[in-house]
């Protein structure tokens, strides 16, 4: 989000805003995105121009049908890729060919082509398509400096992509024709691309027994360690407790290890396994009969150590093969076997963290909704199921004044044990400056200070492990008033949220971005709405409508299209919105927050101007108690006319006129005295023969809270009164 979201609302006029967006010519990248879209149409057209090319210049790539097929193929993806690496803005950094090109470029080694011509077929591909671009660009644009910026962007992009991709397909041609000189450098690479793909302990021991297996060995086990999977990096004494985490093939017939997957056994004393776990040194043994399927004939034994720990064993038996292993075979074993302990331990390492952060997050996240009844709510928090692993995505409930109610999600950049602890002190820091009742931009401009502060401390830190950054943080900040049926809203770099009122219809509203948290000396602005009773209000943060299979802009639209279902239970939406919008492992954490506004009626509110007369108090009182009769709430007379003649006392006598009492019954009976002063009351100790400087103390004594509440024009000091607080009869002993 930021200054250049306006771009996409170009010319358009909102309804209720009398504003116009002036267009504004897109910047190079954008224009570039655009015409990759537009060229996107036509990628069947283009992929004909391509291949009727490379038939003209390269005739030899058509001479094998096979080969033809194969190059065909690569067509496609590489116009798709290319495309779509254009359209979505990606980084030159992150540029990738397709997944399927180094095993084409294997291929066709096989088929004797050289290389040089499987390189030059690439560059005429990306030049036919370059040019196809270059034409497109002036169409969408009549500046030439935006023209010639796009050009040169493409240039970039394109060489980027055609290095990158040229070098990988170099790479695997070379590697498919000296395969065979180097067999077991590649068994060994291979085991590092196969083996710890995931974060996740359980696949990475079963990816390295499907490795083995078959190409290596006919069985394959993997025990860990009970002490290494709780965290622990010493082998404790006594029976070595096991747990059995791999075991492959699953499906192939032959004789069995006899321990079933995730059992929990105990490694018996002197045998092989309890001296690889001891020593930290293979071992290998033979049986009599090699040959024979219904018995192991030799057997590798090979610790899993990693930094210096050891995390449990790897046992590779032969049954069917009936070569024995030899000492070549141990060493390509330890070599595997280091690599997938390496994997392991970053798995182990990884879910130990992910663990401690995750907990920590939910420590800090509200676990209940509190008591409110201006808005029903329902939220909902998911963690990446990425190696990104736990973020600082937080949202909250929180209760103010004048029965109001302010509601927040925020988005701490970063992941790990780090970001949730930020997240925490930015969730500390909103909730502390919610109850002093700062304004929605106010707030986020002192929240703004917190971050630079938080980023300062960071950088000078002498017992960081590394330099951290600077630390970033969004937030989406609102404010919704039952009484006035209003709600205002500042955001800092957030996504904007989505509203649904009454007639079924979902808008995302046009709320002014503001700069990110810790950026500094930016303004932030605020939006104020009008809520109609039963509306909808949709937070969240942007990992719930980005995804790998949409942008954010068809996540908003799926987004609006699930509000929009009629449902009268907030958690059941929840769960469609999460269901229609995420996969199960989605690639960031999200936080969704969501709100059904609620209405206090006339018959809640009595509200009465005053003069600044110290004659109105005793009007004020008997006003009051006509209120609360009518409301049931006699019992509380005594003490709502103290605590109204002591803030109407002092507003007449230190403050600015108008002057207003406003009663609130909801739950609690709120009694709120305003003026046009902007000087906050504060509460003092009088001493024996003070005359005055007793009334704050005593609605402090009265009321279960009190406060001062500030506007853009005057103040409000208010006090809440409850039927279950017992009268402070040591106040006037």
């Amino acid at each position: 989000m930021g200054a250049d979201a306006g771009g996409a609302d170009a010319g358009r006029r909102y309804p209720g805003d009398r504003r116009t967006v002036v267009s504004v010519e897109p910047p190079a990248d954008g224009l570039l995105s655009r015409a990759a879209h537009e060229l996107g149409s036509k990628v069947d057209e283009l992929t004909a121009d391509v291949e009727q090319c490379l038939r003209r210049e390269l005739p030899a790539l058509w001479e094998d049908p096979d080969v033809a097929r194969m190059v065909s193929a690569n067509i496609i993806d590489h116009v798709r890729a290319s495309l779509f690496a254009l359209e979505t803005s990606v980084e030159s950094s992150r540029l990738e060919p397709p997944a399927a090109d180094a095993e084409r470029a294997r291929r066709l080694a096989r088929y004797g082509m050289p290389l040089s011509t499987t390189l030059r077929a690439l560059r005429l591909g990306q030049r036919i398509v370059n040019d196809r671009l270059l034409a497109e660009i002036p169409r969408l644009t009549r500046d030439p400096v935006q023209v010639a910026a796009a050009a040169r962007q493409l240039v970039e992009l394109s060489t980027t992509y055609v290095d990158r991709a040229a070098e990988q397909g170099a790479a695997a041609f070379r590697e498919e024709r000296d395969r065979r000189l180097r067999w077991r450098l590649t068994m060994v690479n291979e085991a590092s691309m196969r083996i710890g793909t995931t974060l996740d302990i359980a696949r990475t021991t079963q990816e390295l027994a499907d490795f083995a297996t078959g190409r290596f060995a006919d069985l394959v086990t993997v025990d860990l360690l009970d002490a290494a999977l709780s965290g622990q990096d010493t082998v404790p004494p006594g029976p070595l407790d096991l747990r059995r985490t791999a075991e492959g093939p699953v499906t192939r017939a032959g004789p069995r290890s006899g321990i079933a997957p995730q059992q929990h056994h105990t490694c018996p004393d002197g045998s092989p396994t309890a001296y690889a776990l001891a020593t930290g040194r293979p071992c290998r043994h033979h049986m009599d009969r090699p040959g024979d399927p219904r018995r192991f004939h030799s057997t590798l034994v090979v610790p899993l150590k990693a930094r210096g720990a050891i995390l449990g064993v790897a046992e590779f038996f032969r049954y069917s093969n009936p070569v024995r292993y030899d000492d070549e075979d141990l060493l390509l074993a330890q070599e595997i076997a280091a690599r997938a302990a390496v994997a392991v331990d970053n798995a182990r390492r990884y879910t130990n963290a992910r663990a401690t952060a995750l907990t920590l997050q939910r420590s800090l996240l509200p676990r209940h909704a509190p008591q409110q009844s201006a808005a029903e709510v329902a939220y909902r928090y998911l963690p990446a199921g990425s190696e990104a692993g736990v973020g600082g995505d937080w949202y909250d409930v929180i209760p103010l004044s004048g029965a109001r109610v302010a509601l927040v999600v925020g988005d701490v950049v970063g992941h790990g044990i780090r970001a949730a602890a930020t997240m925490g002190r930015l969730r500390t820091a909103v909730r502390t400056l919610a109850h002093i009742d700062l304004p929605p931009d106010e707030l986020l401009t002192h929240l703004d200070d917190v971050v630079l502060h938080l980023s300062a401390e960071a950088s000078t830190d002498p017992d960081a492990e590394e330099a951290e950054g600077d630390i970033g943080a969004t937030c989406l900040y609102a404010v919704y008033d039952p009484v006035a049926r209003r709600c205002t809203l500042a955001r800092a770099g957030h996504v904007p949220p989505a509203v649904v009122v009454r007639d079924g219809k979902a808008d995302v509203l046009d709320l002014p971005p503001g700069p990110p948290l810790g950026l500094g000396g930016l303004p932030f602005e605020t939006l104020e709405v009008e809520l109609p009773e039963g509306s909808l209000i949709a937070l969240y943060t942007d990992g719930l409508i980005e995804g790998r299979d949409h942008d954010a802009d068809g996540g908003l639209a799926t987004l609006r299209r699930t509000l929009v279902q009629p449902d009268p239970f907030l958690e059941s939406i929840c769960d469609r919105v999460l269901e229609a919008l995420l996969p199960d492992r989605p690639d960031d954490d999200v936080a969704l927050l969501l709100a059904r506004t609620h209405v206090l009626g006339a018959d809640r509110v009595a509200s009465w101007d005053l003069e600044a007369d110290p004659a109105v108090v005793a009007r004020a009182r008997s006003e009051v108690s006509r209120q609360l009769r009518e409301w049931g709430l006699a019992e509380l007379d005594f003490t709502a006319e103290l605590v109204v003649s002591e803030l109407v006392t002092n507003a007449i006598r230190y403050g600015l006129p108008p002057i207003g009492l406003r009663l609130i019954h909801d739950g609690t009976l709120l009694c709120e005295v305003s003026d046009a002063g902007s000087t906050t009351p504060h509460l003092r100790r009088a001493r024996t023969f003070d005359e005055g400087g007793r009334g704050l103390l005593l609605v402090a004594q009265l009321a279960e809270q009190w406060g001062t509440r500030h506007a853009r024009r005057g103040k409000t000091v208010w006090a809440e009164l409850n039927t279950s607080t017992e009268f402070p009869v040591h106040v006037f002993e």
